[in-house]
């Protein structure tokens, strides 16, 4: 019986509301590991986790019977509770609405999962908003500035 076979690699890239620095480095990685599981746990293969206090960066290679905004939604609903459960923040944690999704060929794959995990050093030189308008003009989405992230300035 034929199978389906298919290579889908999307970044995903979303920020906490309100783009409060709120990811602390004591417990970023228990959060990268938990939002990996959950990847794996359903059915996606999580390719490299990184991000900064404001934002995370996740590359995934994607099932095709996925429903990426699904997914996504369920991904914040989980994690936010994972924080809030784990005492993380003294804080309330809630990841802003809407995200960013771009896909790589297999050939970027190495240079994608790079930048993500330098993202630490990538940030010294270039904030959040210019790196994801980067993003938005480097993949032609057109869209109007003001259903974007809400940006601190």
């Amino acid at each position: 019986m034929p199978d389906t076979f298919s290579q889908i690699y999307i970044q995903i890239v979303f920020a906490v509301k309100a783009r409060n620095s709120l990811i602390h480095f004591s417990w970023e990685n228990e959060l990268h590991k938990y939002i990996t599981g959950f990847g794996q746990n359903n059915g996606q293969k999580l390719l490299a986790i990184n991000g900064m206090p404001d934002h995370i960066h996740i590359l995934i290679g994607m099932k095709p019977t996925c429903c990426l905004s699904d997914l996504i939604r369920e991904l914040k609903k989980a994690s936010s509770t994972f924080i809030k459960d784990k005492n993380f923040s003294p804080y309330d944690f809630k990841w802003q609405e809407g995200y960013g999704a771009f896909s790589y060929s297999h050939s970027s794959l190495d240079q994608v999962i790079a930048y993500i995990m330098n993202q630490k050093e990538h940030h010294k030189k270039k904030t959040f908003k210019e790196e994801y308008l980067e993003l938005i003009r480097k993949f032609e989405i057109e869209c109007n500035p003001i259903n974007l992230f809400e940006w601190i300035e």
